[in-house]
């Protein structure tokens, strides 16, 4: 991997420089390095990982970043690179509008034939400065429940979609649900639209520090994974829970696994306040490892959320063989397939009901998991990677 150009401070993986290929891709590489990466942190690690490591020979790598990047933040779960020579990383330090200035002047200087942008947000420059940009819009969820937004927040989503979705020359799509909402919101065309799917990789396993860092609990649990925050539809998965521990003695708790997000703390208070402090368990954010110790020992896994553009955690549950209650809404049916029992995310009622059938079904829970292990071999990150590659060649070619 070659070092970055001039004024840049850039991590070589290997020391000698080579002529570039016919087509260098430019890639934002930015989300890539967040410690504890959740959504589309994930996925820029696991495409672009997967991307560098497809075979073929017609293409180099250009990788921007604020900082130096490390073999692990740019590989995700995927093999080394397939031809590192053909990998150069430029680190761009600098903190404060990143993209729209320090990037943007880097692909000003030196620009690539065509530029990835895994995470949303393109760089803002006049068309004819641009290079050919594809970029990857996840979802548009604020437009769904803004409220689970702050304004703030909703402004920025509501700019950088609508920017991000005029000035790509390809978009690419993580499910046909968000590639509707991309021509519903924003009259984007369905010819401009890709769709590709994400893809769950198998958490690491057996004994080691990260697994020792699952926490264990003394009854048997029910699990969700993923941000603490209000699309997460919690309050509700807590009120389901809730009703059952009211209406009949149940011998299982509810764990609430995951990053803490906006409004976090109303979720403790509000299971305090229903006596269930000591059987709704939050642990915070825990190592892949720790994560996949506890999916192996849930007794279900729970995701009712209020809107998902794809919904990873449904696939890595289904991955690792826990059966799966999920929300019959946004992307997620077209992600779960067959292998859930799906539920109206508003009905606490429904929500309690496909809690208790799930907890005392075992054959039940047996069908789901079988069923699971074969949806998810509709999914795979080598897949997605040689078909975002494919988009952005035919970006390149249309100049």
């Amino acid at each position: 991997m070659n070092s970055g150009q001039r004024g840049a401070r850039s991590e070589a993986l290997t020391p000698h420089s080579s002529s570039l290929s016919p087509l260098t891709i430019g890639i934002d590489a930015s989300r890539s390095l967040r410690a504890e990466p959740t959504g589309t942190e994930f996925y820029s690690r696991q495409i672009i990982g997967h991307m560098l490591a497809a075979p073929g020979d017609r293409l180099a790598f250009r990788l921007y970043a604020p900082q130096e990047l490390t073999a692990a933040a740019l590989r995700g779960a995927a093999p080394p690179p397939q031809n590192p020579r053909a990998v150069t990383v430029c680190a761009l330090p600098g903190k404060r509008l990143w993209t729209h200035r320090t990037l943007a002047w880097e692909l000003c200087r030196r620009p690539p034939d065509a530029l990835f942008v895994p995470a949303h947000v393109v760089p803002f420059l006049p068309p004819p400065l641009l290079p050919r940009t594809v970029v990857t819009l996840h979802d548009a969820g604020y437009r769904h429940f803004p409220r689970s937004h702050t304004r703030l927040q909703r402004l920025y989503l509501e700019l950088s979609t609508r920017w991000s979705a005029a000035a790509a020359h390809r978009i690419i799509a993580v499910s046909r649900h968000t590639a509707a909402d991309l021509q519903r919101f924003y009259g984007v065309p369905e010819g401009k639209i890709r769709v590709i799917h994400e893809a769950p990789v198998p958490r690491a396993t057996g004994p080691g520090p990260e697994t020792d860092a699952a926490p264990a609990y003394a009854r048997p649990f029910a699990l969700y994974v993923g941000t603490i925050q209000p699309r997460k539809n919690l309050l509700r998965l807590i009120d389901a829970y809730a009703q059952l521990t009211q209406r009949r003695e149940i011998g299982w708790d509810l764990v609430l696994a995951g990053r803490r997000g906006w409004l976090s703390q109303e979720y403790e208070r509000h299971a305090a306040a229903r006596g269930l402090a000591d059987r709704v368990h939050f642990p915070g954010y825990l190592p892949d490892a720790a994560v996949a110790a506890l999916m192996r020992k849930a007794l279900f896994f729970a995701f009712p959320s209020l809107f998902e553009g794809f919904g990873l955690p449904v696939l890595e549950a289904q991955t690792t063989g826990v059966a799966v209650i999920c929300a019959k809404n946004s992307a997620l049916p077209e992600i779960a397939g067959d292998a859930a029992l799906l539920v109206d995310p508003e009905n606490v009622d429904e929500i309690a009901a496909a809690m208790l059938r799930l907890s005392q079904d075992e054959n039940l829970r047996q069908e789901l998991i079988a069923k699971g292990y074969e949806n998810v071999k509709r999914f795979s990150w080598e897949k997605a990677a040689r078909e975002t590659l494919a988009v952005l060649e035919e970006a390149a070619a249309k100049k």
